[in-house]
């Protein structure tokens, strides 16, 4: 059964109850029986919709099987002979009704029912199974049986088209939900990636003019530290203190120009696995904080990805490093990697098959007011971060057709409960599933 949804009052309902109430002042007026039944029928009619919501799977037929005993019973007590009561087209009621929650088959199935109800006194009542019939009598009879399937087939086939409506216009709705969703993450991604290019070329500018005079301040301190040496130990130091500096910045311009220049990556099938690993045990080697437990959930037989195996195992030392440091301040913690085969949505692609990377710390996590704005340039958590990290993670992976953010799925304690973590998941499509042939091989990040 297709159930419809009623609202709670319905104004057919009382326009039901008008035409009732007509009934109630036709002959027989005095005929208490009658009056009853009306009563009954309006009741039914006001309490069909509870019925229904609170029997999901019976209410309907409960509502037809009392109106056709209603009908029977009324038929009965308005005619000498029931059969030829002028109240015998209050059987259309339950056929409606039938036709209003049922399928066509099962509208069927009822109507029949209605129609022996209302043929019962010809094989119950003695008094009108004795009566002498005619072929005429017969045949008035099959015009109103065929009138109660009539009625409630034409019922049944508007009800029908206007079911498929509903469900085409909510398809179509949810369709056009969910390209508007796509069409603001296309846009979000856009700025994104237009607000990259803008600080990729300051970046590359300033980087530039920058690492220019700290080679010659670098210079001018090697060349202060050697001729001083022991005869003024004062500006030896002080001129190690610049060397020690110059060198640190230099490693942060170096971060500039990784971030903004084109990064060539060269797209091969790969084990995305065997990537992971390398990046777990990179990490996990130059650790010196406080122990950290690596949870490996890996499907089997997972598909080859297009990936540059040298790019995408920094993209993955990045977050991996940052769920170390997250979770360094405390008693360290829990860092769980998966990877599965998984179908996802990239950008105007729908329905495209790869491999979910999903990294989960059980830090403190990232705030929400940040999640959005985490992988753009120089924004961070961390208090001596630059924040670049991110920004060439969402680089790199751009390039490889995927996606990384983060997730609200919270993270897992030490003790294995939910915590407050960070969720990093990367998405990569498979071999063969990201550019035409000649266009995959060499790939330019920009």
């Amino acid at each position: 059964m297709n159930e419809i949804k009623r609202p709670r009052i319905n104004w057919l309902d009382f326009l039901w109850l008008l035409f009732l109430a007509g009934l109630v002042l036709l002959p027989p007026v005095m005929e208490p029986h009658k009056q009853v039944i009306l009563l009954g029928f309006g009741l039914a009619q006001i309490c069909e919709g509870w019925v229904v919501r609170q029997l999901p799977a019976r209410g309907a037929a409960y509502v037809v099987l009392i109106k056709i005993g209603l009908a029977t019973l009324l038929v009965s007590h308005t005619g000498e002979i029931s059969i030829n009561s002028s109240y015998w087209p209050i059987f259309f009621l339950p056929a409606v009704t039938a036709a209003e929650y049922f399928a066509p088959w099962a509208t069927l199935l009822w109507t029949i029912l209605a129609s022996a109800a209302y043929c019962s006194p010809l094989y119950l009542d003695p008094e009108v199974r004795d009566l002498e019939k005619t072929a005429e009598s017969y045949e008035l009879l099959a015009i109103r049986v065929l009138f109660f399937f009539l009625a409630a087939m034409v019922v049944n086939r508007y009800v029908t088209e206007s079911r498929r409506l509903t469900l085409q216009y909510q398809e179509t709705a949810e369709t056009l939900a969910e390209t508007n969703r796509l069409l603001e993450q296309a846009q979000a991604e856009a700025r994104r990636s237009e607000r990259l290019a803008a600080l990729g070329q300051l970046s590359a500018g300033l980087a530039h003019e920058i690492r220019n005079p700290l080679g010659v301040i670098k210079g001018s301190a090697e060349m202060l530290s050697q001729k001083l040496g022991e005869s003024n130990p004062l500006a030896a130091e002080l001129a190690d203190y610049v060397l020690t500096e110059t060198n640190r910045l230099s490693a942060l311009v170096t971060r500039f120009l990784d971030f903004a220049r084109p990064l060539h990556a060269d797209l091969t099938p790969g084990d995305i696995a065997a990537v992971l690993d390398r990046a777990l045990n990179d990490v996990a080697q130059l650790w010196k904080g406080p122990p950290v437990r690596v949870e490996q959930e890996y499907q089997s037989n997972l598909p080859p990805v297009e990936l540059d195996e040298g790019l995408c195992e920094q993209a993955f030392v990045n977050i991996i490093q940052n769920a170390y440091d997250a979770m360094g301040t405390d008693n360290g913690g829990v860092l769980r990697v998966a990877a599965q085969k998984a179908r996802r949505s990239i950008r105007e692609r729908d329905n495209v098959d790869g491999v979910e990377v999903r990294i989960t710390d059980s830090g403190p996590g990232i705030p929400p007011e940040l999640r959005e704005q985490i992988f753009n340039p120089f924004v961070t958590t961390k208090k001596s971060g630059v924040g670049l990290g991110l920004s060439i993670v969402s680089k790199i992976v751009d390039g490889h057709h995927g996606f990384v953010r983060i997730e609200d799925a919270a993270g897992v304690s030490s003790d294995g409960q939910k915590g407050s973590g960070a969720s990093f998941v990367m998405f990569f499509p498979i071999a063969g599933d990201t550019k035409p042939a000649q266009e995959r091989r060499h790939m330019v990040i920009s």
